[in-house]
Order: structure tokens, then C-alpha cells, then sequence
């Protein structure tokens, strides 16, 4: 038997992570709305998946203008989600199931109903004036005010809105009822560490995902973007706002006062960020910053610029699919430095929609099913995003755009129809159609019922997704052979192999092949009697065809009859030898181990 070591590891490295929409996940009370006790209705569900900790989207008070991203109170919970004493008995029921919670964190910026930003725009000498970014008007040759930059933000207009009351602009990246908050004045960020940080770790919770993380630190010179798009007034200029010159004196901050000393796990979004020694300060230990971070290369696959044109969709290649996959496992080998896996949350297109084949039944079933194996496989702390675990899909192509919803969604889909170009606007619904934050956010599917179990009698706030009969956890429970119980198949192999997953390192196999997806994964610990380092070796056709199985002799000092199937998304392959299984079929994935390693 070969020899494993175990050091003590931070218990947020080996976790799965369970991402929850509380708007879409369970309405407990008929209203059309989820809220948290239906969320607590179904902690046994999440545990029994094999979760460790259950991250919650935003709940705080909000107008709900971006779906709780703008807050009013961050004390407060919105009603239609339940109460303070509601995240209470969250904790409590979770942490009695051995998972903790992780609350969404948006720091960047308030809701323009905040009473921070009431005081700040009430006149140009309030206390609170600089705990957001105001700047005058600037006026052209003919006397015609124009805003300070010429910055287009996320949601398809300025950055900048005009305020009558003190004649000044304030700078918002995304919608106008979300000013952003000035990071730069030392009392505005002891307030966020104090009201929006302290207040809950104090009551239990147990960590954050951070939102627009790395978006704190401005530029101060606030100067023109280049002209990249003629056609607008408003230019992209992430190089304004993303990584700015302060942004990691702030984030050491913010944990050194409240993260570390409450122990609290940290993962932040770290947007246009694409290159890994610029990701890396962020996650180093010896940084002293934030525990993990969402790199967005892969998941935002098949988008555009991600301003003008991010709805205009862009085929991609499997090697491009695989190249980025590579970079972002292997980023933080010889550092100290953690990663994160993940293909789903609530600001994409679904999985299999947009990475498998969702176009007969028995396809979407194995692609999903391989998608999981994908993801389970990989190094670094594993998230799921709620009903990924059941293979939920993307809103049908028959619905009208009055199905979106979402605020980003509709913005761009007037400005493509506004733009006078037919085929702007037929690009655009096209795209909305694979990469919309709406179709993560339809309710989740529990059962057959009306409204798929979501609510019993309420009208749902979102359209259910008309597959909701045949696609369902209560149907997939009692299913041995279904995506959900292949999730909690790989949940289980992951942490029993958690050197090999977890900790392994990331190798491809044939980077240049446009069916198979393979790689390597090689323990960080367990040897065997001659000293050599575990592997696995996990295949995935992501093709529509059957196709040759690869050689497992890529991997040195092991015969190929060695090695057996670990799991299988096919039946009646797991435990094979490897020179019995030489094609695998469309959309199938495996795991192979040599087997001596574990005997």
C-alpha cells in the first residue's frame, strides 16, 4: 500500500462549495419568491449532495434593482427573503449538518437608497460627500455639460449620472442606482469592515465571497478611455477601475482588521484579470489577502468584449476550452498560492448548454454527467451553482425576451435594437439566448408538480423552465443512473482521492485534439513502494461521436494493463482494465488509476 501523508489543511481547500440563488431555489411561503426558510426546507438535500459550505447571494435590504446587488441596509434582510433571525437559524441548522455559510459581500458599491449615499448627495459639505466619487461637469465649446469621462460601464451606458441637487456627477460602474463607494476615505472603510463585515461574522457567519473584488482602487486622474468603439459616446475602460494602484493595500487591510482575525473564509471575484501573475498576489498565503478568487477566462468563454459587444457570441474551440483549462489549474504550482474549479453561478449561460449537448435526452444525461467529472477532477476548492447538480438548462429558444429579466440583459438588448443594425439586434437575442445571467436564475426544479416544487400556489417571479416534468431532484433522487446521483459520485471520489484531485497537479494529453479532452492529474502526497507519485488519468470525449479511448502510457513507470477505471459515466466500465475500453462514446467521460497505488 502506497504511503499518504496528510498535513493539516485549511478546511476551505478540500470543501465543496453549493452556491444558492435564494430568489429561484425555494418559496416557502407561495408569494412566487424564494426565501430562507424554504432554503433551510432543503438543507438535507444540500448536505446529502455532499456540500461543505452553502454560499448565499445577496440578501440584504435592496430596492432590488440588480437582483440584491445594490444595497440599502446591510443590516437588514430584504422581507419577501425572510429576516435577520431567518440567517440566524440558517447558521445554526447548517453548522448542526457540519457545513458552514458564506454570505455575498458587495462592497464595491450601495444602492442609491443607502442612507450613506442620501447624506452624500445632499450637499457638497456632508461628512459622508467623499464616501463616493463626485466630480464636476465638463463643458464643450458650446456650452453643453458632458460627464467627467467618457467611461461606459457594465450595463450599456455612462459611468457617470448627473445629480440636480448639488450639480455634480457620481460615478457608478454599473447601474445608476448603484453609486460606487469610495474606497480611498479611511471612514468609509471602517464603516464597511464594521456594519457590513463585523455585524454578520459576529452572528456566526462564517466567511464571503466578495463581489468586484479587485474594482475598490481607482485610478485618481480620472482621464478619457481610448476610443475603441466610434459608434459610442462611452468607451471600455476597465484599465481605470480593475487592479488599481491601491487595491492590494486595501484588501490587505480589510483582512488584516476583519478576515483573519475572525478566521473567515474569503473568495472574491477578480474580474479582467487574465493573466496568472496578476492573479497570484491576490491568493498568495504570504500575501496575506484573500483565501481563493473566481478567474473568469473559461466561464466567459463564447462572450464578447464584455462591454459593447459582450452578447455578440463567439465560437470557441475545445483546444481553446482546454489551453485555458491548463492555465488557470496550473497557476499555483511553486507558489503558495490555492485556485478554485467551477463552470456555473449566477452570471452565465448553463453548463451543459454552453459547454455539452443538451439536444436529445440521452446526450444531455451524459454530457452532464461529464461535465461533472470534469469539474470534480480538477484542483483547487470545487464550486457548484444550485441545479447544476440535475443538469439544469438554458431557458428554451421559443421564449420571447419579456422572459429576461435581468436589468443587463434587457439594457443590452435595447441598445442592439436602438443601434438602427437588424443584424446587431438578431446577434444580440442570439447570444442573450446561450450566455444570459437568466438562465441561471429561472427556479430550481425540485419535482413534477406545479411549478416544478418551487412554490406551491404563488406565481413564480421567473418563468419555470418547461423541461421542469422530466428534469427534477425529486425524480433524480429515486434515479440511480441520473446526473444527481453521478454528482454525489464524484463528490465522494474527490475528497477519497483528495490528493490526487484536490491537491494533484494538471497535465494535458494532447492539447491539439478537438474531441478528447485529457490530462494527468498527479498526487501532491501518496507514493508507492518504488517512490513514484500516484496519477490519474481522466478522459472526456466532449464530441458528438464515439471515439478512440487515448493511451494511458503517457504516464511513465505503468503498463497499461495496470491501470482500471475508477468511475465511468458510461455503465458497466468502472473497475475495467484499461485495454478492455478502447473507444468511449459521445459525450462520456472516465477516470482511470493505477491501481496499485491504492491497494
Amino acid at each position: 500500500m502506497g504511503a499518504f501523508i496528510r498535513h493539516e489543511t485549511p478546511y476551505w481547500k478540500e470543501a465543496t462549495f453549493y452556491q444558492v440563488y435564494p430568489a429561484s431555489f425555494k418559496d416557502s411561503n407561495n408569494d412566487g419568491w424564494g426565501d430562507l426558510p424554504g432554503l433551510i426546507s432543503k438543507l438535507d438535500y444540500i448536505c446529502d449532495l455532499g456540500v461543505d459550505v452553502v454560499w448565499v447571494s445577496p440578501i440584504f435590504e435592496s430596492p432590488q434593482k440588480d437582483m440584491g446587488y445594490d444595497v440599502s441596509d446591510y443590516q437588514a434582510i430584504y422581507a419577501p427573503y425572510g429576516t435577520v433571525q431567518d440567517v440566524d437559524t440558517l447558521v445554526k441548522e447548517c453548522h448542526s449538518r457540519h457545513m458552514k455559510v458564506i454570505l455575498d459581500l458587495v462592497v464595491n458599491h450601495t444602492s442609491s437608497e443607502h442612507p450613506w449615499f442620501k447624506e452624500s448627495r445632499s450637499s457638497k459639505s456632508n461628512p459622508k460627500r467623499d464616501w463616493y466619487i463626485w466630480k464636476p461637469a465638463r463643458y464643450d465649446k458650446n456650452g453643453i455639460r458632458h460627464p467627467p469621462t467618457n467611461w461606459r460601464g457594465y450595463f450599456a451606458s455612462s459611468t457617470w449620472t448627473w445629480d440636480e441637487t448639488t450639480q455634480e456627477y457620481y460615478l457608478h460602474l454599473y447601474a445608476a442606482d448603484q453609486p460606487d463607494l469610495n474606497w480611498e476615505n479611511k471612514e468609509c472603510r471602517e464603516a464597511i469592515y464594521d456594519e457590513t463585515m463585523r455585524f454578520w461574522l459576529d452572528r456566526g457567519v462564517d466567511g464571503f465571497r466578495i463581489d468586484t473584488v479587485n474594482k475598490y482602487s481607482k485610478r485618481q486622474d480620472f482621464v478619457d478611455a481610448p476610443i475603441t468603439d466610434p459608434s459610442s459616446d462611452h468607451q471600455p475602460a476597465p484599465e481605470m477601475w480593475c487592479n488599481g494602484p491601491r487595491i492590494h493595500e486595501f484588501i490587505k487591510e480589510m483582512n488584516r482588521k476583519v478576515l483573519a482575525p475572525y478566521n473567515a473564509v474569503s473568495v472574491g471575484e477578480l474580474s479582467l484579470t487574465p493573466h496568472p501573475s496578476q492573479v497570484v498576489p491576490y491568493v498568495s498565503a504570504a500575501a496575506k489577502e484573500l483565501d481563493m478568487v473566481f478567474e473568469f477566462s473559461v466561464i466567459r468563454l463564447g462572450t464578447g468584449d464584455g462591454f459593447g459587444a459582450k452578447y455578440i457570441y463567439n465560437p470557441y474551440p475545445l483546444t481553446k476550452l482546454k489551453d485555458l483549462t491548463q492555465t488557470w489549474q496550473s497557476f499555483i504550482e511553486g507558489t503558495d498560492a490555492w485556485a478554485t474549479a467551477f463552470i456555473e453561478n449566477h452570471d452565465n449561460g448553463r453548463a451543459i448548454s454552453r459547454f455539452g449537448n443538451a439536444s436529445t435526452r440521452e446526450k444531455w444525461l451524459s454530457s452532464g454527467k461529464t461535465i461533472a467529472l470534469w469539474q470534480a477532477t480538477l484542483t483547487g476548492s470545487l464550486f457548484i451553482y444550485q441545479g447544476q447538480e440535475i443538469g439544469m438548462v438554458n431557458m428554451p429558444r421559443a421564449w420571447g425576451i419579456e422572459e429576461y429579466k435581468d436589468i443587463e440583459s434587457r439594457n443590452f438588448y435595447a441598445e442592439a435594437a436602438a443601434s438602427g443594425s437588424d443584424e446587431r439586434a438578431r446577434d444580440t437575442i442570439k447570444g442573450l439566448q446561450i450566455l444570459a445571467r437568466d438562465h441561471s436564475r429561472i427556479p430550481f426544479q425540485w419535482d413534477s408538480s406545479r411549478h416544478a416544487g418551487f412554490t406551491d400556489s404563488g406565481r413564480p417571479w421567473m418563468r419555470v423552465h418547461d423541461n421542469y416534468q422530466s428534469v427534477n431532484a425529486s425524480q433524480q433522487i429515486e434515479d440511480p443512473e441520473s446526473i444527481l446521483n453521478f454528482y454525489k459520485a464524484v463528490l465522494k471520489m474527490r475528497k477519497e482521492y483528495r490528493d490526487i484531485f484536490i491537491h494533484g497537479t494538471f497535465q494535458l494529453i494532447d492539447a491539439e485534439d478537438e474531441k478528447i479532452f485529457s490530462y494527468v492529474k498527479t498526487s501532491s502526497q501518496r507514493v508507492n513502494e518504488r517512490g513514484h507519485l500516484a496519477k490519474a488519468v481522466v478522459v472526456l470525449n466532449m464530441s458528438d461521436e464515439e471515439h478512440e479511448c487515448p493511451s494511458l502510457r503517457e504516464s511513465p513507470k505503468a503498463g497499461e494493463d495496470e491501470w482500471r477505471c475508477l468511475i465511468s459515466t458510461e455503465t458497466g466500465i468502472a473497475g475495467s482494465k484499461a485495454d478492455r475500453c478502447s473507444s468511449i462514446g459521445a459525450w462520456h467521460g472516465r477516470v482511470y488509476v493505477n491501481f496499485s497505488y491504492y491497494q
